[in-house]
């Protein structure tokens, strides 16, 4: 009988929780999908906003940069679930500008531009920094504060729910597959002793728990009660562009 070892039953459950991550993660990368099929259908982006595909490329393309050998040890999952990310997130950024009017058309592009010029700068001059164990801070730094700030949009939809009391904007398997994913990789973070992962999927995980929470009181609430209409305003027109796909 071959007994294992505390660091190989850590290494085992570190790749389970990572590769349960990548699976987990393809919920949120196909959300889009159903927005992207009637921008096809209808010819036209309507009033659909490309500006969180444009963040989430640069989000995915920092944290495959981060998790990448030359950056930090050992955690290639990380790199593998952001560069399958990237690619959709790219796809979608290059269906938007095809059938966007001319002006947004120009600004997607210029954005994009912009994107792959910043995550340029961040490679090269990352790579320009001898040190290793000093390399990995500073993009562990830069690579937390990109997911960090990737978390405004659920904020988004957790305000427009309570304000509306409705989870019309909140698709249920949406902040299923957000919970699961976070939670994946926090337990990965954890499991791998690194804090640049765990700590922003963290706090991922607990507004997923959020979010699924609030789907339950308010779901439950409707059912019960008839729903007010939503009012429609500038600013919850706004609100709704971060939610992509989830209408």
């Amino acid at each position: 009988m071959v007994s294992l070892s505390s660091i190989q039953v850590l290494e085992i459950c570190k790749d389970a929780a990572g590769v349960a991550g990548n699976i987990f993660a393809v919920g949120l990368f196909v959300s889009p999908i159903p927005t992207f099929r009637r921008i096809i259908r209808s010819q036209t982006t309507e009033q659909f906003s490309g500006l969180p595909y444009i963040y989430a490329l640069l989000n995915c393309l920092i944290c495959a940069w981060y998790g990448s050998p030359l950056i930090s040890p050992d955690n290639i999952l990380v790199t593998t679930v952001n560069s399958i990310g990237a690619v959709f997130q790219l796809v979608y950024i290059i269906l938007f500008i095809t059938y966007a009017e001319k002006a947004k058309k120009l600004r997607m592009l210029g954005l994009l531009v912009a994107v792959f010029s910043v995550f340029a700068v961040i490679v090269v001059g990352s790579l320009f920094i001898v040190d290793f164990e000093v390399r990995h801070v500073t993009i562990g730094f830069l690579s937390c504060a990109s997911l960090i700030s990737m978390f405004a949009s659920p904020l988004f939809v957790i305000n427009l729910v309570i304000r509306t009391r409705s989870v019309e904007y909140m698709p249920f398997y949406l902040s299923l597959s957000t919970f699961l994913m976070s939670t994946s990789f926090c337990l990965y973070g954890i499991f791998n002793f690194d804090p640049f992962v765990y700590v922003p999927n963290g706090i991922g995980t607990f507004l997923g728990i959020t979010q699924l929470v609030l789907f339950a009181y308010y779901n439950s609430a409707s059912t019960e009660d008839s729903r007010q209409p939503l009012l429609e305003s500038y600013s919850l027109n706004r609100e709704q562009e971060y939610l992509q796909g989830d209408r």
